[in-house]
């Protein structure tokens, strides 16, 4: 018997699409790296798709970082850090992470759904609960999930609900309260520092998954600890090395105590392979030029951002509310979303198209992460597109 003929398949929506409009905007074969733009069968694409906001993933200086790591290292320590041993680089990286955030002390992971994942399901007990919010990216979700334990959902970014939920919520031993920073799929930014404030009023754990605010919010782009203005952060905080640090990765920051627990108790970091040597190397490089640069990068991403936000609003397109860098335009029904990527694909743009059930339904998004390096000229001509777009289907608005 076969394998086909074992389980039933269910065609999900978005490979029904692909079928019905003979167009896939996911898996694009691309024949080049994150650059400003991306090569697709030949031909040049300018890129909103990728989350690389601050172009560090050609920076030289990082690329240099990586090649001299390759050459000292090889391309894999081959185990795990508990079994074979942590590269002095692994130590490197987590105390500059540390010292950067001005948190205690690091673990990283070969990915920032693997950190959340693994920290969720070694921190949260049977006598536990967790509080997250509705919008939280899935590896969050799927990390309390995974503990079998009590979960709670609250409004998206709502304090008030969060507050009635904590004070009906006395009977458990360990509380915890789980959002993101930056929400990826419209650029809204958590109130972080009021759900810190009601976590420490209430002895509530706060986890902050600040993947999309590291590099990019705050005034100097130290994240959302910075944005938020807290000082002597007391929770669990992870964040991705594979946005705006331009290279791969993840790790959580935290107390001695906390992370000392997880380097010895959580599955994901030991019995997976090491993150290889050259994206410490990277991850170090991109934090020197945050470090030394981060004021201007930000303003140039915030100044590119606030340009294209604002032509698309003032000619009328439908865009999300967004605080950070992102601009998110609302498209409608899953097919509806397709057909407007379809057609800025058509006009060389690549974006990234999100439907059911990654949003609510009927609230299709076309999110495009306006880069540091991009020029007026290109924000114009995106700008363009979508006129011409308009005026030719205007249906699809």
């Amino acid at each position: 018997m076969s394998l086909k003929d074992k389980f039933l398949f269910e065609q999900v929506e978005e490979d029904k699409l692909v079928h019905e409009l003979r167009f896939n905007p996911y898996y694009q074969t691309i024949d080049s790296g994150a650059d400003l733009y991306v090569k697709i069968n030949g031909e040049q694409y300018l890129n909103l798709a990728s989350n690389n906001y601050l172009a560090l993933a050609h920076h030289p200086e990082i690329i240099a970082a990586m090649k001299n790591a390759l050459d000292k290292y090889g391309a894999s320590m081959c185990g795990t850090p508990v079994a074979c041993g942590k590269v002095d680089l692994y130590q490197q990286a987590a105390d500059y992470i540390s010292g950067f955030l001005g948190l205690e002390d690091t673990i990283l992971y070969p990915s920032c759904y693997q950190a959340n994942v693994s920290a969720m399901r070694t921190l949260v007990k049977p006598e536990d609960v967790v509080f997250v919010d509705r919008n939280a990216h899935s590896s969050i979700i799927e990390g309390i999930r995974a503990t079998g334990y009590k979960i709670k959902p609250f409004k998206h970014n709502s304090v008030d609900y969060l507050a009635d939920l904590i004070k009906k919520s006395e009977c458990y031993k360990n509380r915890f309260v789980a959002t993101e920073s930056v929400f990826s799929t419209e650029g809204s930014i958590a109130p972080f520092d009021e759900i810190y404030a009601l976590a420490l009023e209430h002895d509530v754990i706060p986890v902050i998954d600040d993947s999309h605010g590291i590099g990019v919010i705050g005034k100097t782009g130290k994240g959302i600890l910075e944005e938020k203005q807290i000082k002597g952060y007391e929770g669990i905080y992870t964040a991705s090395t594979g946005k705006a640090l331009g290279v791969a990765g993840g790790f959580v920051s935290s107390s001695r105590q906390s992370i000392e627990y997880l380097r010895y108790s959580s599955s994901g970091l030991l019995y997976s392979t090491a993150i290889p040597p050259t994206l410490l190397a990277g991850t170090i490089a991109a934090l020197n030029i945050i470090a030394r640069e981060g004021k201007e990068l930000v303003q140039a991403l915030s100044g590119n951002k606030n340009y294209l936000y604002s032509q698309l609003q003032k000619h009328g397109f439908p865009l999300l509310p967004s605080e950070a860098y992102i601009c998110s335009l609302l498209a409608g029904s899953n097919e509806n979303t397709f057909r407007l990527s379809k057609a800025l694909m058509a006009e060389k743009i690549l974006t990234t198209p999100f439907i059911y059930p990654s949003v609510a339904k009927n609230n299709g998004v076309i999110r495009m992460i306006p880069r540091v390096d991009l020029t007026k000229a290109q924000l114009d001509s995106v700008i363009t597109a979508f006129i011409r777009i308009r005026d030719t289907n205007p249906e699809l608005f």
